[in-house]
């Protein structure tokens, strides 16, 4: 069992390890193919400017001025797109996390069972449930169980060894619920930046044409700075959708450790009325 989930926890390290390089293949194919599609553009030509916004069928405006944002843009896209994958495969982790049915109701159901003793009865409904908390407490159970046949320990050595059980089990499922989040926290932190990063160079190339140029062109200047500021919409979007995630599973996180905690107190309280009773 051991070496499965082994194996299975360095699949998916090494499908993490492709997720970036994978989205930023996509980045660039979608500005490239995309956002530089010849149809968005005068005359066909992705080096002149955007077609207006009233030019009806002439291909998206707003593409074509995402596309003159510059070699950012796939960067800033590869971040949006790891966001969006962490964020589906954190979901369906989680979501299995919490087992099939609700947390509050297993929770009840393993408090009047280890009330009545029927400690089958609460192991049974662990392999229902499934999940995080469910493997906590299975395991948790199983030590229960072997603590009540132990005539060589004490009642507080007993409490001890299941307490620790269940600690133990709680330090291998929490890692698993809470990976990548890294990923997607930092995401939150650097897209603002690296959207700031691309609006910087585009103000560069604005004032540095406009120096360049005999006459002053107010809506080529105008364009460049449009161009330039896109980058800093893309990477706070890209930023807000990231923060909106990270909370979003750290919440769920949070009543996950919350279930596990209550279950756990519930087995040793249960044990330790039982060890008084006898």
């Amino acid at each position: 069992m051991s070496n499965a989930s082994s194996k299975g926890g360095g699949l998916k390290s090494i499908l993490s390890m492709l997720v970036i390089p994978i989205a930023l293949l996509l980045g660039w194919a979608f500005w490239k193919f995309v956002l530089g599609n010849p149809a968005n553009f005068e005359g066909g030509d992705v080096t002149k400017n955007p077609l207006p916004e009233n030019v009806v069928g002439a291909g998206n405006h707003y593409l074509a001025v995402m596309y003159h944002g510059g070699f950012v843009v796939p960067f800033l896209l590869c971040t949006l797109f790891t966001a969006i994958i962490f964020a589906i495969e954190r979901s369906i982790t989680i979501r299995k996390s919490k087992g099939t049915g609700n947390i509050e109701s297993f929770i009840q159901k393993i408090r009047a069972l280890m009330m009545k003793g029927d400690v089958e009865g609460a192991r049974k409904e662990c392999d229902k449930q499934k999940g995080s908390i469910a493997n906590v407490v299975n395991a948790g159970l199983v030590v229960y169980s072997q603590m009540e046949q132990d005539k060589t320990l004490d009642k507080e050595r007993k409490i001890l060894a299941i307490q620790k059980e269940l600690e133990e089990a709680t330090t291998l499922e929490l890692p698993m619920l809470s990976k990548n989040l890294v990923i997607i926290s930092t995401i939150a932190s650097i897209a603002t930046l690296l959207g700031l990063f691309g609006t910087v160079l585009g103000m560069i190339r604005a004032f540095s044409a406009l120096a360049n140029a005999g006459a002053p062109d107010a809506v080529a200047f105008y364009t460049c700075i449009s161009e330039a500021l896109i980058n800093t919409a893309l990477g706070v979007i890209t930023s807000a959708i990231a923060i909106i995630f990270y909370n979003m599973f750290t919440s769920r996180i949070d009543s996950i450790t919350y279930g596990i905690d209550e279950a756990g107190y519930t087995i040793v309280q249960s044990f330790n009325a039982r060890v008084k009773h006898d």
